[in-house]
């Protein structure tokens, strides 16, 4: 069943309509964002109320979207009665489906409509969707979201495929000039790497897109008489109360307390005492590091002990080998295979021989009893090293400084393989033995403790005590609540970051362990906080190569094509550039014809980071640029309303 709700937007006009199909937080967050930042109509097409697809792990989501629903209705009513229809705010709607059906998505106006997002969390429900809207609507921009990264490279491109063939066919329906690109997004993808930053002090905050590599380091005020390299460009000046407990980082009422996003050369002069995030390098980190194939190392098949017992035995037999030729003056080689005849017994008894002769033979046969218990215990235990290569490891007896990892699902799995890309050292606990990332803990050799985390002694066997850093990313926001806790009463330093699915729950969390323990590094993060603007300015029409927290604000980096955009083209660097807003970072030097070029097959080959301010872009430039949201959206957005949400 379909349930529609009257559309504010004209039907005409497409480039004023938007529609996101999802049932879990991320959906709610997307369309918020379209409408809060950018001024976008959307259309939001959820599960009716106890259909939903996926249970939400909270509720406010629901709840927001029952009260916008409620509202909807009431303005319904209240202009079939001749009442006021105040009580509709701008850009919402809402159309309830259990499924996007073909039928569902022409109810939402999809064939009239600009952009669509699917972010269910079922790859197999935004793909079906994907295939209908395509066939619908060919000029219209596409985003889906997909955990399965490969499958998503394959069907962007036959979506791109299908469009470019549909509009060279349709009478009417071409599309020169539009942007109907398809996009295939992660909300795991996208969060994975502010997760692993924020969790390791000094580590750089990363964003990876298509090879190319962005890192963001975040420094801490200079001491008196210190120097502090400025690196390519300040992009953010940190909080002012970032160190205090009692302070509001981040906040958006936190005014000239708050982060500073991309400020000019005379801010970060007069911003004495405050900490920084610099853009220190930029380089190609190449392929992610490969699984172990062949079984174990050599090394790792036997003990340490068996090992020396091992080398023992064999400076034995060098050793009576030596004394063998020694006292019967015979070829070395030949004294070798007689001590090993002895060895095994297998040579005969020296009775017509010399005393020392007869000595070392009895030598040779203690040695070779030795030498028996010893190969025995050495097959044992690579038979029990083959049998297990397999299997879970368990964490080791001295292991410290390594960071424990609470879930092992879609994020969870993500993040395990930044960390481990960053040769950073992990435990993982898991409840469940069948969950998503068992397989690429075992790929990984990666130690994991199966168990609830919210049972006594599960912490205590990832070896809690003696870690950096925990990460709770579970999916219930409970277990990550009390795991945290639980380890901050076992380690008042520990460094935690916990996975919350309501942002505004995220805070409260954040601000009252900051509080509680001003002496340790805590941090509280939404997925869908950190993963909404991504998808956010790919339905907008760019290319978003991704995000960077500053403590509660984002900044993203997009690459632009400069034709189009008076703020732009025809302009210096040094003119383009402005603060608050947005800034050019490089020149892509490899697209020669502008919007229809992708990066080069080795990224950043073709980057050009040192631009001089006085280097004037021309219209077939490709740059990439640093942005804040709300920047973003007045560069590049459609209308005047989302020019005027940026300022």
């Amino acid at each position: 069943m379909v349930s529609l709700l009257p559309n504010p937007a004209p039907p005409g006009d497409p480039s004023a309509h938007m529609v996101v199909c999802g049932d879990d937080g991320l959906a709610h967050r997307l369309a918020a964002e379209l409408r809060g930042v950018y001024r976008e109509q959307v259309t939001l097409v959820v599960p009716p109320a106890g259909r939903s697809v996926r249970r939400p792990v909270a509720g406010r989501a629901r709840a927001a979207s029952a009260a916008l629903l409620d509202r909807v209705v009431t303005a319904v009513n209240n202009r079939g009665n001749g009442g006021s229809d105040d009580t509709l705010a701008p850009g919402e709607r809402i159309v309830e489906a259990a499924e996007p059906t073909e039928a569902a998505l022409a109810e939402a106006g999809v064939d009239r409509a600009a952009a669509l997002a699917l972010v269910y969390d079922d790859d197999e429900t935004n793909i079906r969707a994907a295939l209908n809207a395509r066939r619908l609507n060919p000029r219209l921009r596409l985003v889906l979201r997909l955990y399965n990264r490969r499958l998503g490279q394959h069907i962007e491109e036959l979506l791109d495929q299908a469009a470019e063939l549909a509009g060279d066919t349709a009478p009417g329906r071409g599309h020169a000039g539009a942007d109907i690109s398809t996009t295939v997004l992660s909300d795991s993808d996208t969060a994975a790497p502010a997760l692993v930053a924020t969790a390791l002090v000094g580590t750089s905050k990363v964003v990876d897109a298509e090879g190319l590599l962005l890192r963001a380091v975040e420094r801490r005020p200079p001491a008196p008489g210190e120097v502090a390299s400025p690196g390519l460009c300040t992009l953010a000046l940190l909080s002012a109360t970032s160190n205090d407990p009692a302070g509001d980082e981040g906040s958006e009422d936190s005014g000239d307390q708050g982060p500073r996003l991309l400020p000019d050369a005379a801010e970060v002069a007069a911003a004495t005492g405050r900490g920084t995030v610099v853009l220190e390098q930029l380089s190609y980190s190449g392929p992610p590091l490969p699984a172990r194939r062949g079984g174990p190392p050599f090394a790792s098949l036997f003990s340490r002990r068996l090992r020396w017992s091992l080398a023992g035995l064999i400076a034995a037999v060098v050793a009576l080998a030596v004394a063998l030729t020694v006292v019967t003056r015979d070829n070395p080689l030949h004294a070798t295979y007689v001590t090993l005849l002895d060895l095994f017994a297998i040579n005969e008894p020296a009775h017509s021989e010399s005393k020392g002769r007869q000595i070392l033979q009895l030598l040779s046969m203690g040695v070779g009893l030795l030498l028996l218990p010893v190969l025995l215990a050495a097959v044992l235990e690579a038979l029990g090293t083959f049998r297990t290569a397999s299997s879970l490891r368990k964490p080791p007896r001295g292991l410290s400084g390594h960071v424990v990892l609470l879930g092992l699902g879609k994020i969870g799995t993500r993040v395990l393989t930044r960390l481990r890309e960053l040769h950073i050292p992990v435990v993982c606990v898991e409840a469940d033995p069948e969950a998503r990332g068992m397989a690429t803990a075992r790929r990984l050799r990666v130690p994991v403790v199966v168990g609830d985390v919210t049972q006594e002694g599960v912490l205590e066997a990832a070896k809690i005590h003696r870690a950096d850093a925990l990460l709770a990313l579970t999916s219930e926001d409970t277990t990550n609540l009390e795991a945290v806790l639980y380890a901050r009463s076992v380690r008042p330093d520990l460094r935690a970051v916990l996975r919350l699915y309501d942002d505004d729950f995220a805070k409260a969390v954040y601000r009252t362990l900051r509080t509680a323990h001003p002496g340790a590094l805590t941090r509280s993060r939404s997925v869908s906080h950190l993963a909404a603007p991504a998808f956010a300015g790919a339905m907008m029409g760019r290319q978003i190569l991704g995000a960077i927290p500053v403590e509660r604000r984002v900044l993203l980096f997009a690459a632009v094509v400069v034709g189009g955009h008076p703020q732009l083209e025809g302009r210096t660097v040094g003119e383009a550039f402005r603060a608050g807003a947005w800034r050019v970072l490089a020149l892509d030097t490899a697209s020669a014809s502008g919007g229809g070029s992708r990066w080069p097959e080795v990224p950043g080959a073709g980057l050009v980071w040192d631009l001089p301010d006085t280097y004037v872009l021309r219209a077939g430039d490709r740059v990439v640029l640093a942005a804040t949201r709300r920047g973003l959206a007045e560069l590049l957005g459609r209308r005047r309303g989302a020019g005027a949400a940026g300022r």
